[in-house]
């Protein structure tokens, strides 16, 4: 009887050892099936080498030898070419890039959700990429490591599209208004800090956060852009809840008092739901953007680590139908009203009257990228399926990002050595764990005999 029980426990204690799954399995053995659920078409695209089934051995696991991590890491000078354009997915490596839980997030010890759980990230918690597999980033935020689920989090955008133009007026003076009247305690106030200091770029830099999913489209955008001489200008990406709030409450308090902003509104069809919503939006959830288009005058060729990106140090804003966020049916861009949830409504009918052809030729950039836009704002696209998903993963936005994480790009080869000797320290623990366990096991049963 004794036996059977320890045998019991035993097979307990092994299954809590590992935690495993198939997905745990799959990244040792690539070459099996993988569950991937809502993977981006773009999560993966940097081609991320894991170990194959011949290079892992059971009896061995723990033997990994620490100059194999090094030499692993650090190719020779001479075979490094030094100052090169990279040739992934976007214009720098994900790896390095700043990216952000969206929702309180696990931190697993191994890419799998039945792996062990290091510690639960909060919503807001920024971090560095250090590796991406298929939907899985391996990341450190505080010096400590592990693996997030990739399609929960946003990314910040100049860490790896630098060529497109920032600039967030709401971060210093904020330019919305309806019907040319200026918002009391908003026009020209500064709703949010964020700005910081890019390590990646050394310099300060906007941030701009979206989520992962839909950075991929932002950048088919900006290369048709950049292809006609011409640039994205972001003015606002993620915009905290708080702000959001203080806007449309202070925007409804305006249109109880102010008649020309009430009827600027509400206009039939469109009402002053079109114009803003109560948090949370698109902006808290990380699917949508405002922006403009931009001529490019001048630009440059800057580093960032062993990588050239293109830099424009002088541009000329396109003359759009009204000035970045006029709230009131002046900014309306389709002659007819379109849903806003439908991905394909709009291209049922035509501009309206007064759209300008550089908000024509912006559209067609971020429309073809499979970026919808909204009819009452000529400058706001949203991507609906991430949109979607957010919804219904509550992602609010209640959290303010203000700070980086970024390193430079200075070898973008995984660690995987490294990463492989971190996660098996972690099974040795596991192990010693066990071990006392079964101690402390026949310890007990002992004790019961007597």
């Amino acid at each position: 009887m004794r036996g059977v029980f320890k045998l019991v426990i035993s097979v307990s204690l092994i299954l809590n050892l590992f935690s495993c799954d198939s997905k745990w399995i799959n990244y040792f053995y690539p070459n099996t099936d993988i569950e991937n659920t809502f993977s981006d078409r773009r999560v993966g695209y940097n081609n991320i080498i894991v170990p194959s089934r011949n290079e892992i051995i059971v009896d061995d696991m723990l033997e990994i030898k620490e100059e194999e991590v090094i030499a692993s890491e650090t190719p020779p000078i001479d075979e490094m070419d030094i100052f090169k354009k990279y040739s992934g997915v976007y214009e720098l490596p994900v790896i390095g890039a700043t990216g952000y839980a969206a929702i309180d997030l696990p931190l697993y010890g191994f890419p799998a959700e039945r792996a062990n759980v290091i510690r639960i990230l909060d919503a807001g918690q920024g971090f560095t990429i250090l590796m991406e597999e298929l939907n899985w980033w391996y990341i450190d935020v505080n010096n400590i490591r592990g693996w997030v689920k990739c399609n929960y989090c946003m990314i910040n955008i100049p860490d790896i599209i630098p060529s497109i133009i920032h600039n967030n007026t709401n971060t210093y003076s904020s330019l919305f208004r309806s019907s040319g009247f200026n918002i009391p305690n908003i026009t020209g106030r500064i709703l949010y800090s964020s700005r910081d200091f890019n390590a990646r770029l050394f310099r300060e830099e906007y941030i701009a956060p979206v989520l992962y999913g839909m950075a991929g489209k932002i950048y088919d955008a900006q290369k048709a852009a950049l292809a006609e001489g011409n640039s994205l200008i972001i003015y606002e990406a993620f915009r905290p809840t708080a702000a959001h709030d203080i806007v449309y409450d202070e925007l409804l308090r305006l249109a109880g008092t102010n008649t020309t902003v009430f009827n600027g509104m509400n206009t039939p069809p469109y009402s002053t739901r079109w114009f803003l919503l109560p948090a949370p939006f698109n902006h808290q959830r990380g699917t949508a953007i405002d922006v403009s288009l931009a001529r490019v005058i001048r630009s440059e060729t800057r580093i960032s680590g062993i990588y050239e990106y293109l830099y424009i140090t002088d541009y000329e804003e396109y003359r759009m139908q009204t000035p970045m966020h006029e709230l009131s049916i002046q900014a309306v861009v389709f002659r007819d009203i379109v849903s806003s949830v439908s991905e394909t409504a709009w291209l049922q009918t035509e501009f309206a009257r007064n759209t300008t052809d550089g908000t024509k030729i912006m559209h067609k950039y971020l429309t073809d990228a499979g970026l919808t836009p909204l009819a009452s704002e000529w400058w706001h696209f949203n991507d609906l399926p991430y949109t979607r998903f957010a919804t219904l993963n509550r992602i609010s936005g209640r959290y303010l990002l203000d700070r980086t994480y970024s390193i430079p790009p200075v070898n973008t080869a995984p660690p995987r050595n490294q990463i492989l000797l971190e996660q098996r320290q972690i099974i040795a623990d596991r192990i010693i764990w066990m071990q006392e366990a079964l101690k402390n096991l026949d310890n007990y049963l002992d004790n019961l005999r007597r």
